[in-house]
């Protein structure tokens, strides 16, 4: 069966499906993302979990970490046992529950709720997008908008989850468990949608690569199976063993090794491809390109993620919210970015396609030095706001606002970039799993994001300025000793822009 030949606006109908299947589902990832630090350190008495800062933030650096880590299996799931629209239907349900254990107030249902939607999230994610491609034939000028309309309908969901989760969380009349569950009600409208609407996808992702009729492809099912089954039955065990108070974890010390232990991944990685992957000269130097976007990636990410996190308490605990009588929730923050990108993206697509007619476009380096310097500059707004704060003041909406254009300035700079370049830069026969060590950096630069959010503590308000002054010298100065260093980037990547 072929997709759904139905046309809307120019684009297939299964478009639409794919859409708001992602509005609904990143409107409550979104939701629940801006809560779940506000609910870690908030005071037991007042239904919080009463975690220290740098505990709650390592916890929501290896949460949001896994999210992007579980793409890797959720991806290899889909092709070789599923497909990727029954990945996405199972993956949706996961993250559902997810949503509603959370809403449960227990410190247990707490965690075994973050596992089931950072699992449910890794098996959707990737696929989703992954069938928004398989709707257009090969050579489809169409794809391109198409993506950029799916583009929308994340930011659409991101930027209206926070809205709903936050007002319902924070309020003395609800509650967390409240916003939580709200997370949990958007999903399910997702799911819905979905079901009802799969139809219009015909074909695409239907199936996986694997044909279950030919012998030796049924037994490497059985042996996918067979993983996916022992992978559950250990992660079973390790909750139990820690509902029971068998096994304890330290969080900050967790997040500290998990960096290490994905770095060393994506290091061995590349050792391995240069020694055994059978590089051409050409392509070697391409993937040193790769790896040198690789590290600045992890560090944009790093600062970026800030977000969530140590922006989140400071909209929460030293910024003016109030409107009159009304106190706007801290987690609408979290809107700001998705907001800009909505603006900002099309500007963006414009500036790109008509400095290249002027033969001006910027070379892949230069976005990501672009990305890092814009990035730094959104931190060094916050200097000035941390220094009012040490002395003692409370600080207008605006810096956070500027700083949130920022950065948003900045991701669009980088991250559309980087998912294009490595596409472009990576070997053929390597495409699929450059893609997959490409959100291992994001998976390393937010659990960085998490220890370094830890910093940012309420006892020692006094070294906040010197803290983000770190960030900016980071950050800022690795987008500068880039931009030096494009010229000779640009003679490893060839004619690749």
């Amino acid at each position: 069966m072929e997709p759904d030949t139905e046309i809307s606006r120019g684009h297939p109908a299964g478009l639409r499906t794919l859409f708001f299947t992602e509005m609904w589902e990143r409107m409550s990832y979104y939701g629940m993302r801006a809560l779940l630090v506000l609910f870690m350190v908030d005071a037991i008495e007042d239904g919080g979990l009463g975690f220290n800062d740098a505990n709650a933030t390592a916890i929501y650096g290896l949460y949001t970490a896994s999210v992007y880590f579980l793409t890797l299996p959720g991806g290899w799931i889909a092709d070789r046992l599923l497909g990727a629209q029954k990945t996405i239907w199972f993956g949706g349900i996961i993250i559902m529950c997810g949503h509603f254990i959370l809403a449960i107030p227990s410190l247990y249902a707490f965690f075994v709720g973050l596992i089931f939607v950072a699992v449910g999230t890794g098996l959707l994610k990737p696929n989703i997008s992954a069938v928004v491609g398989e709707l257009y034939p090969a050579g489809d000028p169409r794809r391109d908008a198409g993506f950029t309309i799916f583009y929308m309908g994340i930011n659409l969901g991101a930027a209206l989850g926070p809205l709903v989760s936050s007002t319902l969380g924070e309020s003395e009349l609800f509650g967390w468990h409240y916003g939580f569950a709200a997370a949990g009600v958007g999903m399910l409208f997702g799911l819905i949608q979905f079901r009802m609407s799969a139809k219009k996808l015909g074909s695409a992702g239907l199936e996986p690569t694997l044909d279950h009729t030919d012998p030796d492809d049924q037994r490497k099912i059985r042996n996918g199976w067979r993983i996916v089954g022992a992978s559950l039955i250990v992660g079973f065990f390790v909750v139990v063993l820690l509902m029971t108070g068998a096994l304890t974890i330290d969080p900050q010390a967790l997040a500290e090794q998990a960096t290490v232990f994905i770095a060393a991944v994506a290091g061995l990685y590349f050792v391995a491809l240069f020694a055994f992957g059978g590089l051409s000269s050409e392509e070697k130097k391409r993937v040193v390109v790769i790896i040198v976007l690789f590290i600045a990636s992890a560090m944009f990410w790093a600062g970026f993620e800030q977000a969530g996190s140590s922006l989140n308490l400071f909209a929460e605990r030293y910024t003016d919210r109030m409107i009159g009588s009304f106190e706007i929730p801290a987690g609408w923050f979290q809107t700001l970015n998705p907001t800009f990108i909505i603006l900002l993206a099309p500007l963006y697509s414009a500036l790109w396609i008509g400095l290249a007619k002027r033969h001006l476009d910027p070379s892949i380096p230069a976005k990501f030095a672009i990305g890092l310097i814009l990035l730094g500059a959104g931190f060094a707004i916050m200097i000035g706001a941390a220094n009012l704060v040490v002395a003692g003041n409370t600080v207008m909406p605006t810096w956070l606002i500027f700083t949130f254009l920022l950065h948003t300035m900045g991701e669009l700079a980088l991250s559309p970039v980087g998912l294009s370049a490595m596409t472009k830069l990576a070997p053929k026969r390597y495409c699929g799993q450059m893609m997959g060590i490409w959100f291992v950096s994001s998976a390393l630069g937010l659990i960085i994001a998490g220890i370094l959010a830890g910093e940012f503590r309420a006892d020692s308000v006094d070294t906040m300025p010197a803290l983000y002054l770190q960030i900016v010298l980071t950050t800022a100065g690795s987008g500068l000793l880039l931009a030096v260093f494009v010229r000779p980037i640009r003679r490893l990547i060839g004619d690749v822009r």
